[in-house]
């Protein structure tokens, strides 16, 4: 495994090759921290030492038709997890406001189903224009589902700058884990929300019993599509949902999983998504490294480490938060009136946080989402 000759190539803004890419999935756990070094100096190259914070705000949870055997709302999960119908306007209002307070530059719109009807399209879209109006320089990413270019094109009109769509896995492998859809559905819909003209949000998820290959194939295949932001999950197995069993990621795996990510998406917003906290634990400073984006506080039906861990994580790993206004990679917080305005919002929450419970875990060990948004406890921020 030649290094500095993968080092050099993603330097150029250039991908690995399939070979590398694989060369670094078999490495030996022993050369994890010099796979790690070469993958941060290429996230260095292209976006120094900022960090870009992505708030989740999950619309509307759980009783979605789709099967995908990973996911916890879907039709066959029997996971304990938080399920209701859409937030009202005001709730959704405080839920963002949670997030940019704390340093959020992106805010992820996510509602759980197949996809949106016209009038939830319309809804959307309404929220989109509001948060805009409130916070002009905020990013807004939307997750609906498979759209059509009506639909996107409705979306892109309101503001949303970003579409998620993940294409979790590889072509070969889809039909394992999903049956109400096709991997080719999934493609599709990224490239309806591009031809809306929103960028592109898709990644993958890790751990759900794929090869070496088809995780390799899939990060060449989010290249070759032209995802912008490419969030990597590694497998919740969730107590209730067909994966629940699966256990075959390591930390060392996950770290030599996002670096092979940024050896072929050398310029991409590389975030470390669901899982981080799970999965990677003691060394999850490390995924900073690697990654140029991580998710602020819970996920849409797990809990993460609670956002201020997250935000000293940063800072004492000598990283700083990237403004929303600012792609250059400026201090978000930390001084003037957005420190101020985040102290207040602290000492408002802190004796409502000691009130609250630790999180709860479901048999497998993965905590479950019982605060924030859908729920009248206070946010994990």
């Amino acid at each position: 495994m030649d290094l500095e000759q993968m080092t050099a190539t993603a330097m150029r803004g250039t991908s690995i090759t399939r070979d590398e890419a694989l060369e670094v999935l078999a490495a030996d756990d022993a050369e994890t921290l010099s796979i790690v070094a070469a993958a941060g100096k290429v996230r260095r190259r292209f976006f120094g030492r900022g960090v870009r914070l992505n708030y989740l705000v999950s619309l509307k949870s759980g009783m979605c038709p789709e099967n995908c055997s990973y996911c916890s709302q879907s039709l066959g999960s029997d996971a304990d997890i938080l399920r209701y119908t859409w937030l009202t306007d005001d709730q959704v209002h405080e839920a963002v406001e949670m997030g940019v307070s704390h340093g959020a530059s992106t805010v992820c719109l996510v509602a759980s189903g197949r996809g949106p009807s016209r009038r939830e399209v319309a809804k959307v879209a309404g929220i989109v224009a509001r948060i805009h109006a409130e916070h002009p320089g905020l990013h807004i990413c939307t997750c609906l589902g498979f759209l059509d270019d009506d639909k996107a094109e409705q979306l892109a009109a309101a503001g949303s700058d970003r579409y998620n769509h993940n294409l979790n896995t590889a072509e070969e492998h889809y039909s394992d884990i999903c049956s109400t859809h096709s991997y080719a559905d999934r493609v599709n819909t990224v490239q309806t929300a591009q031809r809306a003209g929103i960028s592109a949000c898709s990644g993958l998820i890790a751990g759900m019993g794929e090869t070496d290959e088809e995780l390799v194939e899939v990060a060449f295949a989010l290249r070759e599509l032209g995802a912008e932001s490419v969030p990597v999950n590694f497998l919740l197995p969730f107590e209730g949902t067909p994966l629940h069993s699966h256990r075959e990621l390591t930390p060392q795996r996950c770290l030599r999983i996002l670096s092979m990510m940024r050896l072929v998406h050398p310029d991409s917003e590389l975030r470390s998504a669901a899982g981080r906290e799970y999965h990677i634990r003691t060394l999850q400073p490390l995924v900073l490294e690697v990654c140029n984006s991580i998710f602020l506080g819970d996920y849409l039906t797990s809990e993460g480490q609670t956002g201020n861990d997250d935000l000293s994580m940063i800072r004492d790993a000598g990283f700083h938060i990237v403004d929303a206004s600012d792609g250059d990679g400026g201090i978000c917080f930390g001084r003037g009136n957005h420190e101020r305005a985040r102290q207040a919002v602290e000492e408002e929450l802190d004796g409502l946080r000691a009130a609250q419970s630790h999180d709860r875990l479901d048999g497998d060990g993965v905590p479950i989402r019982l605060r924030g948004a859908g729920t009248a406890r206070v946010p994990n921020v």
